[in-house]
C-alpha cells in the first residue's frame, strides 16, 4: 500500500513539475527579456537575453489593462515562441506588423480584447504607436494564409492558435486581432480639455 502511494506521489509530481514547467519558463523569460530590452535601448542595438539565444528583443507590447506589457521577439521558431510572442513580419514604425504567439501562455489575454480595445506597441527608440482594435476573427490556416501585401500599412496582426481551452497543440485554426494605428488625439482634448478649449 505505501509502495503504491508513493509510486502515484513521485508520479503526480513528475506531472506537476512537466506540467508547471512552461508557464515558470515563459514567466522567468519575460524577466530576463526586460533586461535585454532594456539593454537594446539603452545601446540602440540587438541585445541577446542569454549568450545561446536565437533571438532578441525588437518591440515591447502591451494589450491593455490588467496585463503586464510583453517583451516581443525577433522570429517566430518553437524556440522563441516559448518565451514570449515573435514578430512574424513588419518593423515598427514600418507597417504592417504581424506578432504571434502561444494561446495558453503570453497571447492568452488576447481572448478578451474586443473591437475597440487600446494596444500599445513600443519601438527600440522608447517610441510607442497605439493601435485601435477593429476587427477579431477566426481563420482555418488550412484555406486561408496571412497576406502581408493585402494589409494596410499602418496595421498590426496578432495570431495565435483557436480554440483558447483546447488540449491539442496543432489544431488549424488562429485567432486573429486586427487592428490600425489610432491617431493621436490633439492636445487640448488628450489632456482632458473639451470643445469649448479648442477655440471653437
Amino acid at each position: 500500500m505505501s509502495r503504491c502511494l508513493l509510486t502515484l506521489s513521485l508520479l503526480f509530481g513528475a506531472v506537476f513539475v512537466v506540467g508547471a514547467w512552461i508557464p515558470l519558463k515563459a514567466m522567468l523569460a519575460q524577466e530576463l527579456l526586460t533586461l535585454a530590452w532594456a539593454e537594446t535601448q539603452a545601446r540602440q542595438q540587438p541585445a541577446r537575453p542569454w549568450p545561446w539565444a536565437d533571438t532578441w528583443p525588437v518591440a515591447r507590447l502591451d494589450l491593455g489593462p490588467g496585463t503586464e506589457p510583453l517583451i516581443v521577439l525577433e522570429g517566430v521558431h518553437g524556440e522563441s515562441l516559448a518565451f514570449g510572442p515573435g514578430r512574424l513580419a513588419g518593423a515598427t514604425r514600418e507597417g504592417p506588423i504581424i506578432i504571434a504567439g502561444h494561446r495558453d501562455t503570453h497571447f492568452d489575454a488576447l481572448e478578451h480584447l474586443k473591437a475597440g480595445n487600446l494596444l500599445r506597441l513600443q519601438d527600440q527608440a522608447g517610441s510607442w504607436t497605439d493601435y485601435e482594435v477593429t476587427r477579431i476573427r477566426i481563420a482555418d490556416s488550412r484555406e486561408e494564409g496571412i497576406e502581408l501585401d493585402a494589409m494596410a500599412p499602418d496595421s498590426l496582426l496578432l495570431v495565435t492558435c483557436f480554440p483558447f481551452d483546447s488540449l491539442a497543440s496543432d489544431g488549424p485554426l488562429r485567432y486573429l486581432v486586427e487592428a490600425r494605428v489610432r491617431p493621436p488625439l490633439p492636445l487640448n482634448l488628450a489632456s482632458g480639455g473639451g470643445i469649448a478649449d479648442a477655440g471653437f
